[in-house]
């Protein structure tokens, strides 16, 4: 492809898969002046889109609308689009299965799809977190078949996507890292960033890039999981884990706080380390750290309900029959998304041994838990706290803004697995 039609902006953006990846990208291309073709195969999100709506809590429907308005953005529920596309960048889920295996489905085909419209000088970009040499052993495969090649007749990159739900920096301030299947793909792709984002750095190859995600995920994996640990020993031992970090957090050098957590929730952590794990085996090789990081991680909400029944024994209470509100379900403050949540294998958890569940927050009206739908209550849509007294226990998963001190004041009992309450002063509190 040639970069002047990129520099000019002539040349056309696909994005397949509009969710928390794909549509942040979408929008930010079209306001650097691209013509982008939204593509997904859900169509009650591109209904959605059409009408300026948006799904997503990072994106306003003013966002929408605007993006529309300008004619840059237009959202499909089918792939033609992709034969005028010059660019095609890959933004689909990457779960794992039931017994921690990838599932790259999404990615395979999406890539059928591409390969059936692929023509010269197209430029394929893979957003989707992976394990090491997906971009080259499994997406290459499938668009050569057409019998065109990579590196001559079209290009292959991979770009890990960096999306923070919640995270206030601006889009184009992240910075972008880039591999290539060949030397030439690498640079193509960096120039195409380089449109819209104000840091790009180049890698040698997409396996390193696909590591280079791999690495960010596992780091925060591993010692949020080493502090749960420390947690449970510190629970033990009489020690608030939350003072010791503070206290540890004074050293100026050498020392990096992460803080307990009820289950690392979220659409990256808790899942790509998996990845690397799995293909590791591949190579005889056995990811220890990462296996025992993720058994430390599982057994959190096992202990945040054996904290629930401590606390309410304290007070001569069985869970079976007490009363439990749920304080936020989110995987972290200030967001609408729930993906791999704690709240779900905690609620799971209490509901079985017999107590009378309940939940709030102030981001999400409904959940799903074991087939059965969730609603949030709405005690504290009008600011209600005096409601709480109603509960025998609030157990607080997600610190949403609130006032905390006036959720102490008012509880029977708390259960704070976020420290969200900082006074030491009340005696009805127990923490992780």
């Amino acid at each position: 492809m040639e970069k002047e039609r990129i520099k000019n902006k002539n040349a056309k953006v696909a994005v397949i898969g509009l969710g928390y990846v794909g549509l942040p990208h979408a929008l930010e291309i079209s306001k650097a002046g691209f013509e982008v073709f939204g593509i997904d195969i859900k169509k009650e999100r591109v209904d959605m889109l059409g009408k300026g709506k948006s799904y997503i809590g990072d994106i306003s429907d003013s966002d929408i609308g605007e993006a529309l308005n300008s004619g840059k953005f237009l959202p499909f529920n089918d792939f033609e689009p992709l034969k005028e596309a010059d660019i095609v960048m890959i933004c689909v889920p990457t779960p794992l299965d039931k017994y921690k295996l990838p599932d790259i489905s999404c990615i395979k085909n999406s890539s059928k799809k591409i390969a059936e419209y692929l023509h010269n000088d197209q430029l394929i970009i893979l957003e989707s977190t992976t394990y090491p040499g997906t971009t080259e052993e499994v997406v290459k495969p499938i668009l050569e078949k057409t019998g065109l090649k990579c590196g001559i007749d079209f290009n292959l990159a991979f770009a890990p996507e960096r999306i923070d739900p919640g995270n206030k920096i601006p889009f184009s301030d992240i910075a972008k890292v880039v591999g290539g299947i060949t030397k030439e793909c690498g640079e193509i792709a960096v120039f195409f960033y380089s449109q819209f984002l104000k840091h790009v750095c180049p890698v040698s190859s997409a396996r390193t890039a696909e590591m280079t995600k791999i690495l960010e995920n596992t780091f925060r994996l591993v010692n949020i999981s080493m502090v749960n640990e420390l947690a449970l020993l510190c629970g033990k031992m009489g020690i608030d884990i939350w003072e010791v970090i503070e206290a540890a957090k004074t050293k100026p050098y050498g020392f990096m706080p992460f803080y307990p957590s009820p289950k690392v929730g979220g659409h990256c952590i808790p899942l790509d380390p998996f990845y690397l794990s799995y293909k590791a085996r591949e190579h005889n090789f056995w990811a220890r750290f990462i296996e025992l990081a993720g058994e430390i991680n599982e057994q959190m909400p096992h202990y945040v309900i054996t904290r629930v029944n401590y606390a309410l024994n304290q007070s001569k209470k069985a869970i079976n029959g007490s009363k439990i509100l749920v304080w936020g379900v989110a995987y972290k403050k200030n967001i609408n998304d729930s993906r791999e949540s704690a709240a779900y294998d905690i609620i799971s958890g209490l509901i079985k041994k017999g107590a009378a569940v309940d939940f709030y927050d102030t981001f999400i009206d409904q959940i799903e838990v074991e087939g059965e739908k969730l609603h949030s209550v709405k005690l504290l849509r009008e600011n209600d706290y005096g409601e709480l007294k109603n509960y025998d226990l609030v157990l607080i998963l997600t610190d949403h803004d609130a006032d905390y001190g006036k959720i102490a004041e008012n509880s029977n009992l708390v259960v704070d697995t976020k420290n969200a309450i900082k006074s030491r002063e009340y005696k009805n509190i127990y923490r992780l």
